[in-house]
C-alpha cells in the first residue's frame, strides 16, 4: 500500500483546526500577529436601503507566507465565512481573485503569494433604518509556507451608516484594483468529457486573445488531477486543455481559466464530446510564432472593421472633403498617390493617438473606452462649429480655406490639406463601430500596450484603404473624372452631408446638455455662421477682415464652451425617453442585473450612447419595434438599458468585464444560464428569436459577433 501524503495534509489540517479554540485567545489579540492577516473594508461607509455595497477581506501575507483559493487543490483549506447580520441584510457568495499555483513535492496547491482580496456583496433590503449597521464576522483559513501550515482565524467587525436617497456618498478607490484582480465572465459555455484517465476541457475563446502561461482551475473537487500538467491547443476559436482525470461523476463544473499575470475568465462547463485538435501550444502558453498569427487576426479585423466605416453615416461626410480633393487631381497620378498616403497618415496617426491617450487613461485607473472623447460635449460643441464653417466655405459663403484654424487644415490643398483631413475623418469615425470592430478593439484589452496600439493603427488602415486603392491601381484612378466648370457644383453639393452632419451634433449636444444650454449655444453657433458671413462680404469687396474675423471666431467658440453647463447639472439631468419607448427599459445596474436574475427572470441589457450610430440604427430597426416589444412582454423579460453618452465608470467596468471598449453591446440572460453575446447588427429577428424558439446564437463567443 503506498502512502499518499495529499490525504495526510489534508487530515493534519483538519486535526488542527479541531485544537484551533486553544489558540482563539492569541488569534484575537489582533490581526497583526497572524501570518495572513485579514482586514475588512467596505466600498463605501454610506448605504443606502434597498442597494447593495461591496466588501472586501483584504489579506496581506508575510513573507513567505500564503493563502488559498476556494478550492485549495491537493491540500490545504479553504476560507470559511461566519456572518452575524442585521435584520435585512444578506451576504452574497464570496467572490476570489484569479489564483497562482505552487507545486511542492508533487503536491499542487492553489493559493496566493501576495496581497489580495476577497469580495463579498451585502444586498440591503428597502426596510433597513437609517443609522448605524454593524456588521461582523468570524473567518477561518489555513496559512502556509512552502515547510508549515498553521490554521488562523479571526474576528472582523464594520460598522455602516444607512443614509437617505439624497445623500452623496463615497467611495473606496482600491476597489478598482480588487476588481480588475478577479476574473470576468466567459460569456459562453464551455464542454468537458472524461474518459481513458484524461480530462478535456472546450472553452469557446476568441483566437486574438493573447495567452500567457494558461491554466485552468476547477472549483469542484475530484474531478481533474490537479498534479499533472495541463495540455493546450489552439483551433480557431477554440482553446483545448487535455490533463489527467481523478473522476467522472458531474454534468456541470466550473472554473477559472488564466490567461495572464492576475488575469482570467470564469466559466460554467457542461459534459459533452471534446477531441484534443488544433495547434499545441509550447509550454502552456503561445509561442512567439502563435503570438504573431494572433496579433495578425486582430489586425485583419481592425482592417476590415476600419474599411468598412467608410460605409457609415459618421465617416461619411468627412469624406465629401477628400472626393473634392481628387476631383481636383483629375487622375494625375502622381498628385493622387501623394495625397491619399498623405491622408492615410493623418487618419493612422490620430487613431494611434486616440488608442494610446485611451490605454493611458486606463492605466491611471480611469474607466473609459473607444470614443471617449465625444462624451465631453466641449469636444462635441468644437466640432459642431468646425464642421459648420467647412460646411459653409463648401458652399461659397467664404472662399478663404484659412479661415479658422479646423477649416485651414482641413480645406488646404496639397498634402497638408489631404493629412487633416484624414486626421478629421479619423476623430470623428470614434462613435461608429461596425462589425468585426468589437472583436479587434476588445482585444486591446488583453493585448500588451504595443500590440494594441497596431490594432489602433490598423483601424486607420482600414479607414483609408479605399484612397489608397484608386492612388495605387491605374484602372480605379483613370475613371476619375478630369477637372471642369462641374467642379463648382460638385463642390456646393458636398456641403450637404456636412450640413446634415451639424444636425446630427446638435442633437447629440442637446442630449447631453438639455435644450435650454443648447439654446444658449447655438447662440454661440449663429455667432460663428455670422462673422463668417461678414467676412465672405468682404472678400467680395476686396475688403481683408482676416485677423479681426479669425478673433471674432475664437471668441465665439470660447464663448460657447463657457457656456456649456457644469458636469453636476448634466449628469443630474432626467429624460423622459425610457417612460415614451415602444421598449421602455430600466437604467442599467449591476445590482439590480442580480436581483432580476435572483428572481428567475429572463434579462435583455443593451448599451448604447447618443452619439453612437450603430446603437441608433439597432434601436430603431429591431429593438424599438412593437414586435420586439410585443415578444419580450409577452416572455416577462425584462430590460436593462446602460447609457453611455455621458461618462459612467460602473459601464466603461462593465464593458470591459465582457471584453468591449466601447458600445455597443447587447446581453441576454435566459434564467439560470450564462449571458449570450449578441451581434453588433441586431434585427428584430435575432431578438424575438430569443424568446420565441431556440437559440440560433447560444454559441457565440466573447467578443465576437
Amino acid at each position: 500500500m503506498t502512502f499518499d501524503f495529499r490525504i495526510f495534509a489534508i487530515l493534519l489540517a483538519f486535526v488542527t483546526l479541531a485544537f484551533a479554540p486553544a489558540a482563539e485567545a492569541q488569534n484575537r489579540l489582533g490581526n497583526t500577529e497572524l501570518n495572513v492577516p485579514a482586514t475588512l473594508v467596505a466600498e463605501s461607509q454610506q448605504v443606502k436601503a434597498g442597494q447593495s455595497v461591496t466588501l472586501a477581506f483584504v489579506m496581506e501575507p508575510k513573507p513567505t507566507w500564503h493563502g488559498y483559493w476556494e478550492n485549495p487543490g491537493d491540500a490545504g483549506i479553504g476560507m470559511s465565512f461566519d456572518w452575524t447580520l442585521p435584520a435585512g441584510v444578506t451576504a452574497k457568495k464570496a467572490r476570489f481573485p484569479v489564483p497562482d499555483t505552487l507545486l511542492i513535492s508533487g503536491i499542487m496547491n492553489y493559493v496566493y503569494k501576495g496581497d489580495y482580496a476577497i469580495l463579498v456583496d451585502l444586498d440591503l433590503s428597502d426596510k433597513v433604518a437609517p443609522g448605524p449597521l454593524p456588521i461582523s464576522v468570524k473567518s477561518e483559513w489555513l496559512s502556509c509556507t512552502d515547510e508549515i501550515c498553521v490554521p488562523e482565524q479571526d474576528e472582523l467587525s464594520i460598522t455602516l451608516q444607512v443614509v437617505g436617497e439624497e445623500t452623496a456618498t463615497s467611495r473606496d478607490a482600491r476597489f478598482n484594483g480588487f476588481r480588475a484582480a478577479q476574473p470576468r465572465p466567459l460569456g459562453s459555455d464551455a464542454s468537458f468529457a472524461v474518459g481513458d484517465g484524461l480530462f478535456r476541457l472546450s472553452i469557446p475563446l476568441p483566437a486574438n486573445i493573447e495567452l500567457e502561461e494558461p491554466y485552468f482551475f476547477v472549483l469542484e473537487d475530484g474531478i481533474v488531477d490537479y498534479a499533472a500538467p495541463q495540455k493546450f491547443s489552439r483551433d480557431g476559436d477554440r482553446l483545448i486543455l487535455e490533463t489527467g482525470a481523478r473522476g467522472d461523476g458531474l454534468e456541470t463544473i466550473t472554473g477559472i481559466l488564466k490567461i495572464g499575470q492576475h488575469m482570467g475568465l470564469s466559466l460554467t462547463a457542461t459534459k459533452g464530446e471534446v477531441a484534443m485538435t488544433g495547434v499545441p501550444l509550447a509550454n502552456g502558453g503561445a509561442t512567439n510564432e502563435a503570438s504573431s498569427s494572433l496579433l495578425f487576426v486582430a489586425l485583419g479585423g481592425a482592417i476590415l472593421g476600419g474599411l468598412l466605416l467608410n460605409l457609415m453615416p459618421c465617416v461619411f461626410p468627412i469624406l465629401s472633403l477628400k472626393a473634392i480633393s481628387l476631383a481636383k487631381a483629375g487622375g494625375n497620378e502622381s498628385v493622387v498617390r501623394r495625397d491619399a498616403l498623405a491622408y492615410t497618415a493623418g487618419v493612422v496617426i490620430v487613431a494611434t493617438v486616440l488608442g494610446a491617450i485611451l490605454l493611458g487613461l486606463r492605466a491611471s485607473g480611469a474607466a473609459v473606452g473607444w470614443a471617449f472623447q465625444l462624451q465631453d460635449p466641449r469636444i462635441i460643441f468644437v466640432l459642431l462649429a468646425l464642421v459648420t464653417a467647412i460646411g459653409l466655405n463648401l458652399a461659397g459663403l467664404f472662399e478663404l480655406p484659412n479661415f479658422t484654424i479646423g477649416n485651414k487644415l482641413a480645406q488646404k490643398d496639397g498634402a497638408a490639406g489631404s493629412f487633416w483631413t484624414g486626421a478629421l475623418a479619423a476623430f470623428v469615425a470614434t462613435p461608429c463601430t461596425g462589425p468585426f470592430m468589437a472583436a479587434a478593439l476588445g482585444a486591446t484589452i488583453v493585448l500588451p500596450p504595443v500590440a494594441a496600439l497596431i490594432i489602433f493603427a490598423g483601424l486607420g488602415v482600414g479607414l483609408a484603404l479605399p484612397f489608397l486603392l484608386i492612388a495605387f491601381i491605374p484602372a480605379i484612378r483613370n475613371r476619375l473624372p478630369k477637372p471642369g466648370p462641374w467642379l463648382d457644383s460638385f463642390r456646393k453639393v458636398m456641403a450637404i452631408p456636412m450640413f446634415l452632419t451639424s444636425i446630427g451634433l446638435i442633437w447629440l449636444l442637446g442630449r447631453q446638455i438639455g435644450t435650454d444650454a443648447l439654446g444658449l449655444s447655438l447662440i454661440f453657433l449663429l455667432g460663428v455662421g455670422l462673422i463668417l458671413w461678414w467676412f465672405g462680404a468682404g472678400q467680395m469687396k476686396g475688403v481683408s477682415r482676416g485677423t479681426v474675423a479669425v478673433t471674432a471666431t475664437l471668441a465665439a467658440v470660447a464663448g460657447g464652451i463657457f457656456a456649456l453647463p457644469g458636469e453636476e447639472a448634466m449628469n443630474s439631468r432626467k429624460t423622459a425617453s425610457a417612460s415614451t419607448a415602444t421598449l421602455p427599459g430600466e437604467p442599467f445596474s449591476e445590482t439590480r442585473l442580480s436581483e432580476l436574475r435572483a428572481s428567475g427572470q429572463p434579462v435583455f441589457a443593451y448599451f448604447t450612447a447618443d452619439w453612437c450610430i450603430t446603437c441608433k440604427a439597432n434601436e430603431a430597426a429591431a429593438i424599438q419595434r412593437q414586435e420586439t416589444a410585443n415578444a419580450f412582454n409577452a416572455a416577462k423579460v425584462a430590460v436593462l438599458v446602460g447609457d453611455w453618452t455621458r461618462p459612467d465608470p460602473a459601464i466603461s467596468k462593465f464593458l470591459e468585464q465582457h471584453g468591449r471598449a466601447g458600445v455597443p453591446l447587447y446581453l441576454y440572460y435566459a434564467p439560470g444560464k450564462e449571458p449570450v453575446f449578441l451581434p453588433q447588427i441586431l434585427t428584430v429577428g435575432t431578438l424575438t428569436d430569443l424568446v420565441n424558439g431556440p437559440m440560433q446564437s447560444a454559441n457565440l463567443t466573447l467578443g465576437t459577433e
